[in-house]
């Protein structure tokens, strides 16, 4: 058993049991700092896998992201001083037992399942940024260029569409 396979292990844990427990959360700040762990795990999975730049592009994004969306998020939702619990409790025991079944027979699956030898590793170390680069602005330009277009104009629809709502109070 080696340090990569325990990192692997802590880090798949925490992806399923973030996604788990976004689902099954009833408040929106603990939903959504479980959807940051779950990316944060998917991060450190991309690390593993030698993609470090996705890994880092990755934190950058959904960080930003998630930090966004729990700003609206508590903004836009209505809060009580009290907790109101959901009164299913045997829904959610049964969704716990449909979890640890399916986990343990994808537990067992990927256990018992031949997997062929890795290749031998390539002697010249590889920049993935540069590689990743060097796909988007030669293979991807045109795809790149509209998407960067769409962006700008769905900024500039916002922007619009905020300064008309200003306008009329």
């Amino acid at each position: 058993m080696t340090g990569e396979f325990v990192a692997f292990f802590i880090l798949s844990l925490l992806t399923i049991g973030g996604a788990v427990f976004m689902i099954s959360f009833t408040r929106v700040v603990h939903m959504v700092i479980s959807l940051g762990v779950t990316f944060i795990s998917i991060a450190g999975l991309f690390v593993l896998l030698g993609a470090e730049f996705v890994g880092v592009a990755q934190i950058l994004v959904y960080s930003g992201a998630i930090s966004i969306l729990m700003l609206f998020g508590i903004m836009l939702t209505k809060h009580d001083a009290n907790d109101e619990g959901t009164g299913r409790t045997w829904k959610n025991r049964f969704i716990l037992l449909f979890v640890i079944v399916l986990f343990g027979l994808l537990f067992w699956g990927v256990q018992n399942t031949p997997w062929p030898a890795p290749p031998p590793p390539a002697d010249a170390p590889v920049n993935n940024a540069k590689e990743i680069g060097i796909e988007v602005f030669t293979k991807f330009v045109i795809p790149f260029e509209l998407l960067s277009v769409l962006l700008l104009v769905a900024l500039v629809g916002a922007i619009i569409m905020a300064k008309k709502e200003g306008d009329n109070e």
